[in-house]
């Protein structure tokens, strides 16, 4: 019992250090989302969430360290301490939250259906019964477009990054894609690809399977981490900074 009392102290222990000397923080992004996260032509990564990582870890003197990984094996990373936050327009909902730890908000976007111009398309299960809609996997669309589309006979087809289900979308293979509508935006309906492209129908909201905003995802276990992101979080919100990144690629607000 004493051997156990002790591991456990000597635990907690290390997990307060963790905090205290916090000199780098470990941020696991999937730079395939754009204006979000992505990779400039000079390989550099870019986007709103990279910028606000960045002065997050400013903001707690620490060197931020960006690592790569597929979206939808951002939890299990996570959980694997491949890296400390999962900063990568990760929703917020209750079945990640049966996993994971998350921070205040950092931003809360609706997803929008996008299709050709012109197909008449509306996000309903009746309109899109028969059709072929591509989410990104592990993406809260795919929870919706399974919940609510699939079991009514619309075809969901998963990709491991948002470039993908736009490719397949140009290709003609898709009839619709259901993403972010910020993303979808300024990430390809107002680039050349897009152009025969646009919304269709209006924003979804359901806080079941969409959550309600994105946040940085931390282990439970973490939680000085996550009071000392939130703190930056407050800091940079009060001070204008958060407004400051945001309207370099918003022209909106996308916090409330």
């Amino acid at each position: 019992m004493k051997k156990l009392v002790i591991a456990v102290a000597l635990a907690l222990a290390a997990g307060a250090g963790y905090a205290k000397d916090l000199t780098v923080v470990r941020f696991g992004v999937d730079p395939s989302y754009a204006p979000f996260e992505s990779r400039s032509p000079d390989g550099k990564l870019v986007g709103f969430d990279i910028d606000l990582g960045n002065a997050i870890c400013e903001r707690l003197k620490a060197k931020c360290v960006w690592i790569e990984n597929s979206f939808d094996g951002m939890i299990p990373a996570l959980k694997a301490r491949k890296f400390d936050g999962i900063l990568s327009s990760m929703s917020v909902t209750d079945k990640r939250m049966e996993q994971i730890g998350f921070t205040d908000k950092i931003d809360n976007v609706p997803p929008r259906l996008v299709a050709k111009r012109g197909s008449n398309l509306l996000p309903t299960p009746e309109s899109l019964k028969g059709k072929n809609v591509g989410v990104e996997q592990g993406s809260t669309q795919e929870t919706y477009a399974r919940t609510y589309w699939e079991p009514k006979g619309v075809v969901i087809r998963t990709y491991q990054t948002q470039d993908l289900v736009y490719q397949d979308l140009l290709s003609g293979r898709l009839d619709a894609a259901l993403q972010s509508s910020v993303q979808a935006d300024l990430g390809f309906l107002k680039t050349a690809n897009g152009r025969d492209y646009a919304f269709a129908g209006p924003a979804l909201n359901d806080p079941k399977t969409l959550g309600v905003g994105a946040a940085i995802g931390v282990r439970k276990e973490d939680n000085d981490l996550r009071q000392q992101i939130n703190k930056a979080l407050a800091d940079i919100l009060q001070d204008g900074t958060y407004q400051q990144i945001s309207r370099k690629y918003f022209s909106f607000d996308v916090y409330n």
